[in-house]
Parts: structure tokens; sequence; C-alpha cells
């Protein structure tokens, strides 16, 4: 069952089992963690769900498509890890992902 971490800008950890869901985002919308708005529902056309994959799960989690990186260059605080958590899929492969909440979506 993959476990997924969110941390957020203060330190506050949220792990939460992604077991069934296809998104990042999905389970981080199931599981009410702060920080994920996901405005367009994981369409990938608003970029409210973004996050900076640990560098460590860069590779596993893999590149963002042309479409997504148009939508990343929209975003606040944007880094080499940065994407959209409704585009990285879930796997058990990503069991223990940790990804990094951007002070602010939008």
């Amino acid at each position: 069952m993959p476990m997924i971490t969110f941390v957020a800008p203060d330190g506050a950890e949220y792990v939460v089992d992604a077991r069934g869901l296809h998104s990042v985002m999905e389970a981080a919308r199931n599981h009410m963690v702060p920080g994920i708005d996901a405005d367009c529902g994981g369409s990938g056309s608003c970029a409210t769900c973004h996050v900076h994959v640990d560098a460590a799960w860069a590779q596993a989690t893999g590149a963002a498509d042309e479409m997504e990186q148009a939508m990343l260059d929209c975003v606040e605080e944007p880094s080499a890890t940065s994407r959209l958590s409704c585009q990285i899929r879930v796997s058990d492969a990503l069991d223990g992902l940790v990804v990094r909440l951007p002070a602010r979506q939008g």
C-alpha cells in the first residue's frame, strides 16, 4: 500500500494511505491535507495542487510533460522538482514518497 508524506511549510507532516487512488492530489484531498486546493479537480489546468517532490523521489515520479510544465511556469515558488500532484500517478513504487507543500498555492 503506497504511503505518501506531505510536509507543510511549517514542518508538519501528514502521512496518508494512497491505496486505490489515482493521483497524489487525490490522496491529499481524500485525507484533507491542508495546502492542496486542487481547484480544477485534477485536470492539470490550475496549478493549485503544486508540490515539491523530495529530490530522492524525483526520478520515480517522472518528469512533467509539456502541458504540466506550462502550468508550473505560473506557480509562485517553482523548483527543479516542482510537479502538479494531480499529474503524479499513485503506484506501489511510490510507497514512502515525500512531497513538500509550498507556502501558497495559486
